[in-house]
């Protein structure tokens, strides 16, 4: 598992361990019962604080990306709830980038095309 922490980067680091997690997820380069490093290992190897990779950890448990296991640690666990509830979780998050794409003029067809490559991007 390949990740890389841009220490100069706007967004905390817990949210780009967390990105970078669900990326991973969505290239199939982690599945489901793959277990991620401990905490502990996680953070010395990215030079973080462990409560760091702690907190990225019990934000994708809450998304429901990941379980905790007493025994096997952090495991990979992506529930997927009915296509109507996503729907209306990323529609609230979707909101906002079509919100400002049109306030810096992009256009429906630039947005659509955006969000194609990324799905290619992604081989789905």
């Amino acid at each position: 598992m390949i990740i890389r922490i841009d220490f100069n980067a706007a967004d905390p680091i817990y949210v780009q361990l967390r990105n970078q997690i669900v990326r991973l997820i969505a290239r199939g380069q982690l599945h489901n019962g793959d277990s991620l490093p401990s905490v502990r290992a996680l953070a010395s190897e990215l030079g973080v604080n462990m409560h760091t990779v702690n907190k990225a950890y019990a934000m994708l448990r809450q998304e429901g990306y990941l379980k905790l296991d007493r025994r096997k640690g952090a495991v990979i666990q992506v529930e997927r709830d009915d296509k109507k509830t996503e729907m209306t979780r990323i529609n609230g998050h979707m909101e906002m980038i079509v919100a400002q794409a049109i306030c810096k003029e992009i256009s429906r067809e630039d947005m659509l095309r955006l969000i194609g490559e990324m799905y290619d991007m992604f081989d789905f």
